[in-house]
């Protein structure tokens, strides 16, 4: 099911997501102290499995689109060929770009944030600015949107939604009310970013772009697996051009 709702420009992924932050802010809020840790283990298990999931469906997706598209077997193997063309080259482009590096360089202000000692004037903002950039800066945020904005169903922000939900839920005991507010500047990136992607209409009537599409973002979702459980520390934002390799080499050698 591609076009799971008519209606293109609408974000209802993110829109998800927004529900699932306020949802999981509100219950943290009531909540004197925060989730154990032996409990955020098991749930980090339960959000591989949805990880799993998610990426597993996108590479079904991918592969039937392809299969359906192709004229031939061997088309169909040219196919995967391009997703692990792109993602080489993709991470290329990605460790010359640094786009990890940045990334980290966000993630350890927002750690800095959560391992500064409590004051109460400060406890706020620290909350609105630390959820922020966890909830929008990073590879689901970007693929998930993308993936809404197509049509498709939003398999990747639901996972996503899940996964912000929880760690709002762990964060509002420590920072307040201000976690809430980060819902505001994710709804106004996400739904940017999906509405953006709505334009791409383009590659929902060529199978083999969208097959590609759907290929290549499912193999860099399932290695999201490897983080949540942390196996291996995988320099995920380095793999985000492969996204635009894939269908741009498709264009150009098969269509």
């Amino acid at each position: 099911m591609n076009e799971w709702l008519q209606i293109p420009w609408l974000p209802l992924g993110t829109l998800f997501n927004v529900v699932c932050i306020l949802i999981g802010g509100v219950v943290g809020l009531r909540l004197s102290r925060q989730i154990p840790e032996d409990t955020q283990r098991r749930i980090r298990r339960y959000l591989a499995g949805l990880t799993v999931i998610a990426g597993g469906y996108m590479m079904a997706q991918g592969l039937y689109g392809g299969w359906k598209g192709s004229d031939g077997f061997w088309m169909f193997l040219l196919l995967g060929f391009i997703a692990l063309l792109a993602i080489s080259f993709g991470n290329l482009i990605g460790t010359k770009l640094k786009l990890q590096e940045r990334l980290d360089q966000l993630g350890q202000e927002a750690k800095r944030r959560l391992t500064k000692t409590d004051d109460e004037d400060s406890r706020f903002s620290d909350g609105f600015v630390t959820c922020t950039v966890l909830f929008t800066v990073g590879p689901m945020s970007l693929l998930g949107c993308v993936e809404d904005g197509l049509g498709n169903v939003p398999t990747i922000l639901i996972v996503k939604s899940v996964m912000d939900g929880i760690a709002t839920l762990c964060f509002a005991p420590r920072f307040g009310a201000g976690v809430l507010l980060s819902a505001v500047p994710l709804l106004a990136y996400q739904g940017t970013v999906t509405m953006l992607a709505s334009y791409l209409v383009f590659m929902r009537e060529e199978p083999m772009m969208l097959a590609i599409f759907n290929l290549t973002g499912g193999m860099l979702v399932l290695t999201i697996v490897l983080v949540i459980l942390e196996i291996q520390k995988v320099p995920l934002a380095n793999y985000l051009p492969a996204l635009v390799i894939g269908p741009a080499l498709t264009w150009w050698w098969v269509l």
